[in-house]
């Protein structure tokens, strides 16, 4: 009744209210983000699952039909970690049924993920029974890879996964910061030296995965994580007014549209990575940048008021038109990320500003992209905030899109948090928003109870 939509009002508004409101808001939303974390994870259980090849179906329609059984590396990893993650992190999710199909993704990629073993170069598309389709020249197959593995040998004991992880991550780190030659990718002379975020995004989030509770790799580490603070810091354009998606090998805007390309649910995510590695370093003044230039600027310049909310997916600098087809889209993935940052800040400063901005993307997302009828969320909206694709799943949409906030958060300083693949794949900044709703519905549920954990 009008009553009851009041107090919801009040938890959704938590800056008009004092203090002791802040803890009912917290208690609404976990309450509300344990419930959709169950729901899509029961969509994901029931529908992906590859019982006869191993592995997960990922293009999965509106009511979890299989639409296409290729699978996707980046996906097949993410769902991996998300499983594991959920199973040795929450108590209800410690169910045999749900390590046991980690086990048997894990598996599958051994098997099947690089193209030529014993190389490490891993295929980004496979056929249903592991054969190579397509390879990209990036590193984020890698990437997934070792998150995979590296959570596998967290959960199980079996330390054949660690080696495995320590092994692909030392590979990757040799392609960024020595030979790139082993990625595939020419060398064209019209091609201008740039650097994209995603790049030291992930190798920081690796960084972090790796470390947990590991004094060895941590000490081994160190160094890379402060070079990817810095390297991704040096986005930050224009008097710091500006967070720029690529920019030259020595830090300085680039011409032209490639220069001018800004991405605002990737530079969220960059903020709370940022969080993320202040918080272990105890780097207060890290910690603010991070809130102020990560999270508040662009969030402001990407929100979408006039057309409902929301984030829109790309911007130009100077306030051209985007040449992204899908720029003025509203895609689930930058959500996620919005919501998972602000918790994050919020638990770090209890900023009460961080908290309202958590509450007002968490009820456009809960609102937009959940879908009551069959589950999980849908992933991508036109301007209006009216669906346009209603697939569930797809090459870029996994698990580890919805999920990831409730993992992460369990943690106070969302060491446990997922990684999120790159929205930007080097040459395409685009290209990762069509992969992980699935995965990342599963993320941001496991993100946002972590942070309740440390707040509540």
């Amino acid at each position: 009744g009008p009553r009851g939509k009041r107090w919801q009002d009040r938890l959704c508004h938590p800056l008009s209210y004092p203090q002791e409101m802040e803890r009912q808001t917290l208690t609404f939303w976990k309450d509300r983000v344990e419930q959709e974390l169950d729901r899509v994870l029961q969509f994901w259980t029931k529908h992906s699952h590859d019982v006869e090849y191993g592995g997960f179906f990922t293009c999965l329609g509106r009511d979890g039909q299989v639409y296409d059984d290729l699978k996707y590396v980046w996906l097949q990893g993410r769902q991996v970690w998300m499983y594991c993650r959920l199973y040795r992190k929450v108590t209800r999710f410690r169910q045999p049924e749900l390590l046991e199909a980690a086990k048997a993704g894990g598996e599958f990629l051994l098997k099947h993920a690089r193209v030529c073993p014993p190389g490490n170069k891993c295929a980004f598309v496979l056929t249903r029974d592991g054969r190579p389709v397509k390879v990209q020249r990036t590193i984020f197959s890698e990437c997934f890879y070792v998150m995979a593995m590296d959570e596998l040998w967290r959960t199980t004991g079996e330390t054949r996964y660690q080696r495995e992880a320590v092994k692909m991550m030392d590979q990757i780190v040799f392609w960024v910061r020595e030979d790139p030659s082993g990625l595939g990718r020419p060398k064209l002379s019209g091609a201008p030296a740039a650097e994209a975020m995603a790049v030291p995004m992930m190798l920081l989030n690796l960084v972090d995965q790796l470390g947990e509770a590991d004094e060895v790799l941590t000490g081994k580490y160190k160094e890379l994580g402060d070079w990817c603070a810095q390297r991704i810091l040096r986005h930050l354009q224009r008097n710091g007014q500006a967070v720029l998606e690529n920019v030259s090998e020595d830090g300085e805007e680039l011409p032209g549209c490639l220069g001018r390309n800004q991405n605002p649910g990737h530079a969220i995510e960059a903020g709370w990575f940022l969080l993320r590695h202040a918080a272990r370093r105890g780097d207060l003044a890290l910690r603010a940048q991070a809130i102020d230039k990560f999270l508040l600027l662009p969030f402001h310049c990407g929100w979408d008021p006039e057309h409902g909310g929301g984030l829109l997916s790309f911007q130009d600098a100077d306030q051209l038109c985007p040449t992204q087809l899908e720029w003025d889209m509203k895609l689930w993935w930058p959500h996620s990320e919005a919501m998972i940052a602000f918790l994050m800040g919020y638990t770090q400063s209890r900023d009460p500003t961080l908290l309202s901005l958590f509450c007002q993307v968490a009820e456009y997302t809960f609102t937009k992209f959940r879908d009551p009828e069959y589950g999980e969320w849908y992933g991508y909206l036109n301007r209006e905030g009216k669906v346009a694709l209603t697939i569930k799943g797809g090459p870029f949409k996994g698990e580890l899109g919805v999920v990831p906030s409730e993992g992460r958060t369990l943690n106070p300083h969302f060491t446990d948090d997922v990684t999120e693949a790159p929205r930007s794949q080097v040459t395409c900044p685009g290209i990762y928003s069509f992969t992980q709703s699935y995965l990342w519905s599963t993320f941001v549920q496991s993100t946002v109870l972590s942070t309740w954990e440390s707040t509540i």
